[in-house]
């Protein structure tokens, strides 16, 4: 019998290095955040970056007139967004701050605004109807961020742990 290359701590957890690898935490590369979290970023920053460039940047570069502050200011935070998130596609460990500013901002709106609309019934139909369409998909950032990891480095201010 033919014995798999396994490391010894998956061995004993009867994990093989080929089927499980992405859940295991990857010490030498990201700092122990397991490769499945990473992944997910990548994911999100690809996503990120196929949907937001053109339509703000199309946007901002074809517009005429002057902007109207609050409009110009989100137009260009969205571009701005676009452009990190091709550093997020190659370093996703480096931007996580910008993951967790937009899962702030976006839970911050759907509760302070959306919700209440929503309970009162008035949501549908209202200005704030299409920005909740597309907010609500703030999950995707949520289930993508290594929390654990986010917490322990910038939280608690502890240093990545070796096995």
């Amino acid at each position: 019998m033919q014995s798999l290359n396994v490391p010894s701590s998956a061995n004993q957890r009867g994990l093989s290095s080929s089927r499980f690898h992405v859940f295991q935490r990857d010490y030498e590369r990201y700092e122990g955040v397991p490769r499945l979290n990473i992944y997910r970023l990548r994911l999100l920053f690809t996503l990120v970056f196929f949907f937001l460039t053109y339509e703000s940047w199309a946007h901002i570069l074809t517009h005429r007139g002057p902007w109207d502050n609050a409009n110009a200011a989100a137009w260009f935070m969205w571009g701005s967004y676009s452009v990190i998130s091709v550093i997020g596609i190659r370093r996703p460990l480096k931007v996580r701050p910008i993951v967790l500013f937009e899962v702030v901002y976006k839970v911050a709106w759907l509760s302070v605004v959306a919700y209440p609309l929503w309970v009162k019934q008035e949501l549908i139909g209202s200005p704030a109807e299409s920005m909740t369409r597309v907010f609500i998909w703030v999950v995707l950032p949520i289930v993508a961020m290594p929390w654990r990891y986010f917490l322990r480095t910038h939280v608690w201010g502890a240093p990545a742990v070796r096995p």
